[in-house]
């Protein structure tokens, strides 16, 4: 599997409820559709790549609740 360059200029983005210390998760959207995600933490680092169809079915599944046990409080 190879290494896909990223267009410049991607807007990344992170939920507004992210924590203060920068370790967040990153989304930034793709020309053409889909996304890319990174650790804050590394903005030069590791990324991953999803189609828009990836993306969206994870997207929905979160909404659906499918992930709730991931998250304890």
């Amino acid at each position: 599997m190879g290494e896909i360059e990223l267009p410049t200029g991607l807007r990344w983005r992170k939920s507004m409820r992210s924590n203060p210390n920068g370790a967040c998760v990153e989304v930034a959207p793709l020309p053409g559709g889909g996304a890319a995600v990174r650790n804050s933490t590394r903005p030069d680092g590791a990324y991953v790549t999803y189609t828009r169809a990836e993306i969206t079915a994870f997207l929905q599944g979160v909404q659906d609740g499918e992930f709730d046990d991931l998250i304890t409080r």
